[in-house]
């Protein structure tokens, strides 16, 4: 059986490094993504994340409108919004209005998970928990908004009605995997730092899809973080603020994006440490070539549809270059099919 071309996009969370604004950080995210364009990405995600000072994608509507208008063609979205964290029917006024500015460029990603710490969840929405728990009867809401026959509601979201918005699902365990199957739609796995429930999730998913209006396969999109450089060595220093970035996570001491340094002993050490090598059990770091094979191997493994990749880098430069060399790699595996 010929193997199935891969489709390849990025995920970014507008990473604020050290030493930049954020008026800085916002016109880096536009110039990676209208980079991308260039190199045959298919879409532009960008997560929401509050309370983080190294994270600026809070507002991802607002920036997916900005990424959205500074490019021609490329798929922009959220990777994704958590909604619990909002009103379905605000979101569907939001991404209505986004697609009809945009049209059929723009996709909405929902997840379950607030994006933060709890007291910063309970800032956010006090009902944080109840909403959570009706995630599936909120994502219909906002298929109801969008729909076309919603016109006769008494509550509408009159800018979404009719508006072409993809959903999908976003999870890091197996409960989205079965919401996702039952439901049709697509499923995209965060497998670039929740790695244990992986082929669990894709197994259910697979296995209890129903086809629907929008999706007649399955249809699986995996995280993967990707650092890729002109050399292992130098691909290997880049890493070092990722590193950093994990660091900071589990001790609670979270900064901007530092500045790559030499890889010490040290760090390599945390590299080993069982939860930091369980979470990036799926970071594909080196050069083109030494990437290439982790990608083939992980793809083969996955039999994914499309591969989402992060690339935490400080310097937008090597950022634009990891992705630059990833593209030509998904492009000749896809070659080769």
């Amino acid at each position: 059986m010929k193997a199935k071309k891969v489709t390849y996009s990025i995920l970014d969370l507008a990473l604020v490094s050290a030493g930049h604004t954020l008026k800085q950080t916002f016109n880096n995210v536009l110039e990676l993504a209208q980079q991308a364009e260039t190199f045959g990405y298919t879409r532009y995600w960008l997560a929401e994340h509050h309370n983080s000072s190294n994270i600026a994608s809070s507002a991802t509507s607002v920036l997916i409108g900005y990424v959205a208008q500074g490019t021609q063609s490329i798929r922009v979205g959220s990777g994704g919004v958590m909604l619990p964290n909002h009103s379905p029917l605000i979101i569907a006024e939001q991404f209505g209005t986004l697609a009809s500015l945009y049209p059929n460029r723009i996709d909405l990603g929902l997840g379950r998970a607030p994006g933060t710490d709890r007291e910063t969840a309970e800032a956010i929405r006090s009902d944080f928990m109840q909403a959570a728990h009706s995630f599936p009867n909120e994502i219909e809401k906002i298929e109801n908004y969008f729909a076309a026959e919603n016109t006769t509601a008494k509550v509408r979201a009159t800018v979404a009605e009719g508006v072409e918005v993809p959903l999908y699902i976003l999870g890091s365990s197996t409960d989205s995997a079965h919401l996702a199957a039952k439901k049709g739609l697509p499923y995209a796995f965060a497998s670039h730092f929740a790695t244990t429930h992986l082929f669990n999730a894709l197994a259910i998913y697979r296995k209890e899809f129903q086809a629907s209006e929008v999706l007649q396969k399955p249809y699986v999109m995996v995280g993967v973080n990707i650092i890729i450089a002109d050399t292992d060595e130098e691909a290997e220093r880049l890493y070092t603020s990722l590193i950093r970035m994990i660091i900071g996570l589990f001790t609670g001491k979270r900064d901007k994006v530092q500045p790559p340094t030499a890889m010490t002993a040290d760090l390599k050490q945390v590299i080993q440490n069982p939860q930091v090598h369980q979470m990036l059990k799926y970071a594909f770091i080196g050069s083109k070539a030494t990437v290439k094979k982790q990608v083939k191997t992980f793809i083969e493994e996955t039999n994914a549809d499309e591969l989402i990749a992060v690339t935490n880098i400080y310097d937008i430069k090597d950022r634009i270059k990891s992705y630059q060399l990833f593209a030509e790699i998904m492009a000749e595996l896809n070659q080769v099919q």
